[in-house]
């Protein structure tokens, strides 16, 4: 089954698809943690080369951040009976995820919720011609907006302007297709908001 939506404004077909990404489904931990009085031993597996580790307070505020040199195994020490009493997570960047593990800091003693692990998976899009596939993968079926942006290169101020936008809720696999029939006219801006994190696609010409 599918339904199809004309946006007859700059030409974009959205076809949406129902299928499933089961192949994104295997929730594995990545985070091996161990914990003493002073010092906490982060190991990480199947890290790639580019990997984003983070250290973020309970305001999203980033406190620390490392690119990952080596892929394979990631292991080092923190000491984080220093940071202030509150709640952090600890947070790795990957190609199509974001996990993440929280933890509290309370009087100089640490302490990870393991069961409070998350898995976030990025909207992931891909260009095929005037076509733009995008797939999404949320297992507790969270929100999501989509918004499209369109700078025309005929205009002469290349204000982007918002062309579509739609809001997905209570769906665990999102696929969709946009034909960009502009797409020889101008630029593309696809804005992807879930889960309190903003993710963003240009398609240049």
């Amino acid at each position: 089954m599918k339904n199809v939506l004309n946006i007859s404004k700059k030409g974009i077909l959205m076809v949406t698809m129902f299928a499933t990404l089961l192949s994104f489904a295997n929730e594995v931990s990545l985070f091996k943690i161990e914990n003493d009085a002073e010092r906490t031993s982060l190991t990480l597996t199947n890290v790639k080369q580019g990997n984003l580790l983070s250290i973020k307070n309970s305001n999203g505020v980033v406190l620390y951040k490392e690119l990952i040199q080596q892929s394979g195994i990631y292991s080092k020490g923190f000491d984080l009976t220093v940071l202030p009493n509150g709640g952090y997570i600890f947070e790795l960047d990957k190609d199509v995820e974001i996990q993440t593990i929280p933890f509290t800091v309370v009087s100089n003693t640490v302490t990870f919720k393991k069961e409070l692990e998350t898995t976030i998976f990025k909207p992931v899009t891909r260009v095929k011609g005037n076509m733009l596939f995008v797939s999404r993968l949320s297992l507790n079926k969270a929100p999501m907006e989509i918004a499209i942006y369109f700078t025309d290169y005929d205009n002469i101020s290349s204000n982007q302007e918002l062309i579509f936008s739609e809001k997905i809720k209570d769906t665990q696999s999102v696929n969709r297709i946009y034909k960009l029939t502009g797409i020889n006219k101008g630029d593309y801006k696809v804005v992807f908001t879930t889960e309190e994190r903003v993710f963003t696609t240009e398609i240049n010409n």
